[in-house]
């Protein structure tokens, strides 16, 4: 009896493991798309679903497809597969009156996570969608577990839906378990506040290059002579960077960049003649040495 009771105990304790190495990865993903397919990917992976479907609230208040996997079909659409979601969004009001016959509406609106045994015999929802994707393709959609993602001011900014869970032992389809759901609603907890922090940090690096793209203009508009001279530097540098980085043989074959050294090089060019903002136009516009200030 003791060893019965052991296996589900150490199977929730891997899976709680599982559950903190996730959060600690998500922390470090700098890009958008790599980390939405890495809340998904974990999502099945901690609850053992063979689907599932990450959607973002929008400004028009529409869920808006960002990532579809199902693991059985070998079918990935969005993120950074290449493949555009070809869905339309899932409107979260219609006429005025919030949209709660779809699911993913509903758990967005409410903030509930919805647990679905069967869509098939399910009520209150309108699953006419998923019974047309089965028709399709052959897939049955069975289980369902819909989960709201919050983020620290408690807002829903996205909807984590995971389709049918597999019984380890037998791969049967199995309704979402209790345990399944709880820590289904830890990681949309997690991964919110991630996804929440990558898009604070992406607006501010945006805000803090137009603010430099400002200055450059300034400083473009100062002369004929040197204009757009800001603009192509940061380019230059780039295509001499990533060519260097490229390189195979010879003394620069080690030189390798990751993406935060490329983001630091591109703000340096872009940076790189800031001063001229303060620098008087006639020495700007000086065509040879400066004499008069420096000729003694």
């Amino acid at each position: 009896m003791g060893g019965a009771g052991a296996a589900p105990e150490q199977d929730l304790v891997l899976r709680l493991e599982q559950l903190n190495a996730i959060g600690a990865s998500l922390s470090a993903e700098r890009d958008i798309d790599r980390l939405l397919e890495a809340i998904l990917t974990a999502a099945k992976t901690i609850t053992r679903a063979d689907g599932g479907t990450l959607y973002r609230v929008t400004e028009e208040r529409t869920l808006r497809f960002e990532i579809v996997r199902t693991s059985s079909l070998r079918y990935y659409l969005g993120g950074t597969t290449g493949h555009p979601v070809p869905f339309y969004p899932i409107q979260l009001y219609k006429d005025g009156k919030p949209n709660q016959s779809m699911v993913a509406a509903y758990a967005a609106l409410t903030g509930k996570t919805v647990n679905i045994a069967d869509a098939y015999t399910a009520d209150g929802f309108d699953f006419s969608g998923t019974r047309a994707f089965d028709t399709k393709t052959g897939y049955r959609s069975k289980s369902f577990l819909t989960v709201p993602m919050r983020n620290h001011d408690n807002e829903t900014i996205g909807v984590l839906q995971l389709i049918n869970a597999h019984e380890p032992s037998s791969g049967a389809i199995v309704p979402f378990s209790p345990s399944d759901q709880r820590l289904a609603e830890s990681l949309a907890s997690q991964a919110a506040i991630a996804l929440t922090n990558r898009m604070l940090i992406n607006q501010l690096e945006q805000l803090f290059e137009s603010f430099i793209n400002l200055i450059n203009s300034a400083i473009d508009e100062k002369s004929p002579y040197t204009g757009g001279h800001c603009q192509r530097v940061p380019v230059l540098t780039m295509l001499l960077a990533e060519a260097v980085s490229e390189t195979k043989d010879g003394p620069l074959r080690d030189f390798h960049m990751s993406e935060k050294d490329r983001y630091e090089l591109k703000i340096a060019g872009l940076l790189h003649d800031c001063g001229k903002v303060t620098t008087p136009v006639h020495i700007v516009d000086k065509a040879t040495k400066l004499e008069s200030i420096f000729d003694r």
